[in-house]
């Protein structure tokens, strides 16, 4: 139903956060989009959305395609609902009397069919139509303002569907009406990924841009811009409560205690260096009771149980309190992933999150200028829930140059994201391979930043008690000298 302020929601998740709360009663809106985009779906939502509410909804067709045939494919979305048609929810062909009558039959049959079902909702679709009708310019302005004038007068609020545009054409009503809403599909190599954006809304602020959608079972599922919607966090974090364990005792030490409440830790390291061990260790490092979740874009569920079983890691006994998600890298969206994340995050009243291998948001995205303002909004937002966040990210750099221990770690979009930053490092000497560990970044607490050896035993990483094997092992790496060329005098066998 409206709102104190005469607007109403239009029930599509995500529209109504783009549309600064929804649209106006008795407003005109334009809804365009190439043909394949979903305006039809989109148009039968909104109706049934409203006539859930209790509103009467009338979906005016001008096109060739019979009633029976667009209701056979709406049942098959979940929204469809049979008991609304046809009090709640009608369907009127006015084709013939476009034909017949023109502009002015039109304008007659939506006077008519208003008044007579006391609709409060109307969808128009076919504009195009009337465009391809009307005599001039001037006529279809008339048509449109007439149309406004009826908006106005039955309190009803109108939705004209219509295809694309020439993108350097101006069509006459873009002018006229209170909002234009434009659907659209492109192409990311073989990946296509559909968009929609607000040109125009009237009387309200709305969510400038493109923003990402898909089209389900359940219809239009529209994932505004994280950056755009949590511009602000939802709730300012108040920075401030107790210091919590990472759940490695040596780490904690290093870090004088653990890691502030709301706080983000990335620990970055190359393939096989610990990071996802380092994951589940503070995954289980809380309280037995406190809500956990590990959102990962690589390792399934059970992949991360059978390796906590391994490292006897309390996950299995932590029940319920700890989720699982995992979302891999196919033909998912960006903003829906977040969405979903933290979505799930607020359902289950997350305390303790790890996102193993956070760089894999970037490759959800042919827009890499997004990642930072994107990583920023979400770590924001994970703050603001009392989150206390640590996230893994793998770096190319697999062993070390001599003098150099820290060449190839490269933080630099990290930095702005994380109040901590933990590197693992991988270090071949002669046959051995050791792990390392040093805190890059730990913000406003005293710390020691000396690297340590570690261990990967039972209950996980073990770090060994002070930094002297770690400086061995760096000295005897830059007194071994380079390693020595392999041979490229390869031969077939059977020569």
């Amino acid at each position: 139903m409206s709102g104190d302020n005469g607007r109403f929601a239009t029930g599509v998740p995500g529209l109504d956060a783009i549309l600064g709360g929804g649209v106006f009663d008795g407003g005109i809106y334009i809804i365009q989009g190439a043909p394949g985009a979903g305006k039809t779906i989109l148009g039968n939502q909104i109706c049934f959305a409203q006539a859930a509410q209790g509103r009467n909804a009338l979906y005016i067709t001008l096109l060739a395609e019979s009633h029976a045939r667009m209701i056979g494919h709406m049942r098959r979305m979940t929204f469809f609902d049979e008991a609304a048609i046809p009090d709640r929810m009608s369907y009127v062909g006015a084709f013939k009397t476009l034909e017949d009558d023109g502009l002015r039959g039109l304008l007659d049959v939506v006077r008519r069919e208003v008044r007579t079902r006391k609709a409060s909702i109307l969808v128009l679709d076919g504009l195009i139509t009337v465009h391809e009708k009307a005599r001039s310019e001037l006529e279809l302005k008339k048509f449109i303002h007439e149309l406004q004038t009826q908006a106005a007068f039955s309190n009803c609020t109108m939705f004209l569907l219509t295809s694309a545009f020439d993108a350097d054409a101006h069509p006459p009503e873009h002018t006229m009406v209170d909002g234009l809403i434009e659907l659209q599909s492109a192409l990311h190599g073989r990946r296509a990924e559909r968009s929609l954006q607000v040109h125009k809304l009237r009387g309200t602020w709305f969510m400038g841009g493109k923003h990402s959608y898909r089209i389900t079972e359940n219809g239009h599922a529209i994932y505004p811009r994280i950056e755009a919607l949590l511009e602000t966090p939802s709730v300012w974090d108040s920075a401030d409560g107790p210091m919590v364990s990472v759940g490695i005792a040596g780490v904690d030490k290093m870090l004088g205690g653990g890691v502030d409440t709301h706080s983000v830790t990335v620990v970055l390291g190359p393939s096989g260096s610990g990071k996802t061990t380092a994951g589940l260790q503070f995954l289980t490092g809380g309280p037995a009771n406190e809500p956990a979740m590990l959102f990962g874009f690589h390792e399934n569920p059970m992949a991360l149980r059978i390796k906590a079983d391994s490292l006897k890691l309390p996950l299995k006994s932590r029940g319920d309190k700890v989720t699982l998600m995992w979302r891999p890298q196919t033909e998912a969206v960006l903003d829906e992933v977040a969405t979903e994340l933290l979505s799930t995050i607020r359902q289950n009243r997350v305390r303790r999150l790890v996102i193993d291998g956070i760089e894999g948001f970037s490759k959800l995205t042919d827009e890499k200028e997004r990642i930072g303002s994107f990583l920023s909004a979400l770590c924001n937002e994970l703050r603001a829930l009392g989150v206390t966040t640590l996230a893994t990210a793998e770096t190319d750099h697999a062993g070390m140059t001599p003098g150099q221990p820290l060449k190839g770690v490269n933080q630099t979009g990290l930095s702005a994201v994380a109040e901590n930053i933990i590197a693992l490092h991988l270090a071949a000497l002669r046959s051995e391979n050791h792990r390392l560990m040093t805190i890059l970044k730990s913000r406003d607490r005293r710390t020691d930043m000396r690297m340590r050896r570690f261990e990967i035993l039972d209950g996980g990483i073990v770090l060994d008690a002070d930094f002297q094997s770690a400086e061995r092992i760096l000295r005897d790496i830059s007194s071994q000298g380079p390693a020595p060329t392999p041979s490229t005098d390869l031969k077939l066998t059977g020569e």
